[in-house]
């Protein structure tokens, strides 16, 4: 079931004149830059030194926050089935009791000044983990040359919500370089490719009535987008759609994990028709996801049916990696879209950037 916009809103997305014009921070030129910023990440992380007191380590952590933070994410999905340590994702201030000299932890913090991050380093480095620092600059690069831990330095400029590949492709390169999981750089040259090929369907200039991205971004506006995954590489990029709609798209958005849902969230569809029609539910879908799973959602599509739409994307590819960031290059694109029929800039954050200079004083 799908609500139509108005023919108006198609036709403003197959403006390319008055889409960048709206785009004053260029957003659309960084979206369709993906696959090469992923080849470049590439090519930083081959080259970047690791030494070896960082191999058979106990467990992982990965530090981050906002942009870098769902780096963590991300790679704990991809890896999650191979990796015979744990690994555990951080985004705050304090690192759990276990990390110590057995721990293996990537500090990542695009701008190098996060905090948060900055804190959780100085009590890997207190306890005596194995640290990798992954940043454009910043406190975070000084503390690290200061402390003699490896850096990987990427290119800096960014909004850290643009800079996803060159914060996973340095923690995926590197624990494949420390033996921790197979060599994952076959599968990233294969996303790439993939990646080249889907954004010439997704850029601007593919027209609504093809292009998927400006599709559901029609499909979402004028509702709040409910942003389904499931246990796998669709959870995190259900979190990434979410994310790239409050931040580029300046609206709300929300998302949980099948079957999780099916415990708890999916009993909200039943009571208040009212607030349900102003709901429009994506799921992301993956060949991989588990039968029972797919079961779930068909059954779940049924207690929705008062949803304002349902709408279904399908990754691409074949291996995780390719998988995994063509849903998230779909969505990237829906919130640029969605944003300009909210007239808005992707780029400023106002509302980050108003917290960070409260707490500042």
């Amino acid at each position: 079931m799908m609500t139509h916009p108005g023919p108006e809103l198609e036709l403003l997305l197959d403006d390319i004149d008055e889409m960048y014009s709206r785009d004053r921070g260029g957003m659309l030129n960084l979206a369709t830059g993906f696959s090469g910023q992923l080849q470049e990440a590439l090519m930083i992380s081959d080259t970047a030194e690791l030494p070896n007191n960082l191999r058979g380590l106990r467990n992982i952590v990965t530090v981050g926050l906002g942009g870098s933070g769902i780096s963590g994410d991300i790679i704990q999905v991809l890896i999650s089935s191979e990796a015979e340590v744990p690994l555990v994702t951080v985004k705050g201030y304090d690192l759990p009791a276990f990390v110590n000299c057995e721990t293996l932890v990537f500090v990542s913090s695009y701008s190098g000044n996060t905090e948060e991050t900055l804190s959780a380093y100085e009590t890997a480095r207190r306890r005596g983990a194995g640290i990798v620092c992954v940043t454009s600059g910043g406190k975070l690069m000084d503390a690290a040359r200061s402390d003699n831990i490896p850096v990987v330095v990427v290119p800096g400029g960014l909004p850290p919500r643009c800079a996803l590949a060159y914060l996973v492709t340095p923690i995926l390169v590197s624990l494949g370089r420390l033996g921790y999981i197979e060599d994952r750089r076959r599968a990233l040259s294969e996303a790439i490719r993939l990646i080249e090929d889907l954004t010439t369907v997704v850029c601007p200039e593919a027209p609504a009535s093809v292009n998927q991205s400006k599709r559901m971004a029609l499909a979402m506006y004028g509702k709040v987008p409910l942003i389904y995954g499931s246990t796998g590489i669709t959870s995190a990029a259900a979190l990434r759609w979410k994310t790239q709609i409050n931040e580029n798209s300046k609206a709300h958005a929300f998302c949980n994990v099948f079957p999780e849902l099916n415990h708890n969230e999916v009993v909200g569809w039943s009571a208040r028709p009212d607030i349900s029609k102003a709901m429009h539910v994506v799921i992301l879908r993956d060949k991989e996801d588990h039968p029972r799973v797919e079961r779930r959602i068909e059954a779940t599509k049924e207690l929705m049916a008062g949803a304002s739409g349902i709408s279904e994307v399908f990754s691409h590819g074949k291996t995780k990696e390719a998988r995994l960031l063509s849903l998230v290059h779909i969505g990237d694109f829906a919130s640029l879209y969605l944003a300009f029929l909210y007239n808005q800039d992707p780029k400023p954050i106002w509302a980050i950037d108003y917290l960070k200079e409260r707490l500042a004083d």
